[in-house]
């Protein structure tokens, strides 16, 4: 984690007052409730949480200013005092002890504002504790302080990604490259035959806690193709062709999900007409319909003009009702 103090926007020498205010604002700001579909704000809620947790310990508060433990509540082993954690503060969670910022834990604090929209304080801040009066939960020592009992860990948040699939990689499946919101990118296999709207959940990819991580999951949107359309299992694709390819029929290449392959055109083809090719939709569910359109010539051609006049003139023919 980042310098608490950097985290929350106070100076070293903010106050307890301070230091809760200023984490009060970042929690409204940044709580996963209020933000369901912002990945980074989950994060900044989290990290927010966990420095407040930090600071808002006088101990440890002390113990990270001396340098003794890091923004994550480690011991830095080059100069760190391991009496510092023997005394009677040792297994207390932070934010739990006592000589805290006015005696507010971080869920205190969550737990005003979260009440004024009917949620309950998540994962992120006072998930873990124990009944009033019973034991708290001790990141460092594995057990609840003061009494026996199997260690609790509070497991980091989920993080929510979305990613960009072409119709090409969602066809042929494999893998694909996701950055996370730390910056990290991980490559995600995607499912067989994976539907756009799919969600991945990527084991212990998610923001850190104490104890295990939390989970990413991964939202599969399909990216707008500039070749192809998708009509439910089915793919649609234009073709140009030349005026002389439309009257005398010609082989062309088309593009299909799978490559390129080469196409008969009838004799009299004309603009609009779709071709369809059997099986080569989506994941082969569907077929694959090549429209047609026929592209005159540039810059015009006086011979063209010529012929099209006499046709007009000598071979007229209709081609619109009314």
């Amino acid at each position: 984690m980042r310098d608490p103090y950097t985290v929350l926007g106070v100076p070293r020498s903010a106050s307890e007052k301070d230091i809760k205010s200023a984490y009060r604002k970042l929690a409204k700001k940044y709580h996963p409730d209020q933000n369901p579909e912002d990945p980074s704000a989950h994060s900044k809620f989290a990290e927010a949480t966990n420095a407040y947790d930090l600071l808002n310990n006088t101990d440890k508060r002390g113990q990270f200013d001396r340098g003794e433990i890091d923004a994550d509540g480690n011991p830095k082993f080059g100069g760190f005092n391991p009496g510092g954690f023997g005394g009677g503060q040792r297994g207390a969670r932070p934010g739990a002890g006592a000589g805290g910022a006015g005696g507010f834990s971080a869920e205190d604090i969550l737990k005003e504002f979260m009440s004024g929209f009917g949620g309950q304080p998540r994962g992120g801040a006072g998930a873990g504790r124990g009944p009033a009066g019973g034991a708290q939960w001790d990141p460092f020592a594995g057990g609840a302080a003061g009494g026996a009992g199997a260690g609790r860990s509070m497991k980091g948040e989920d993080v929510v990604v979305t990613a960009a699939v072409s119709l090409e990689d969602a066809h042929k499946g494999g893998s694909i490259p996701v950055r996370m919101p730390s910056g990290k990118v991980l490559s995600v296999k995607l499912p067989e035959k994976v539907e756009e709207g799919q969600q991945i959940r990527l084991k212990g990819q998610g923001s850190p806690g104490f104890g295990e991580p939390g989970d990413a999951l991964v939202t599969v949107r399909f990216e707008k193709s500039k070749q192809f359309r998708r009509d439910g299992a089915d793919i649609r694709t234009d073709v140009a062709i030349t005026l002389y390819e439309a009257v005398l029929g010609a082989k062309v290449r088309v593009p299909t999900l799978d490559g390129s392959v080469e196409l008969n055109l009838p004799p009299g083809i004309d603009t609009g007409k779709a071709l369809r090719l059997k099986g080569k939709g989506l994941y082969s569910d569907g077929d694959l319909y090549v429209n047609i359109k026929v592209v005159l010539p540039p810059g015009g051609d006086p011979d063209l003009e010529a012929l099209a006049r006499f046709m007009r003139d000598q071979k007229p023919y209709k081609v619109r009702d009314n």
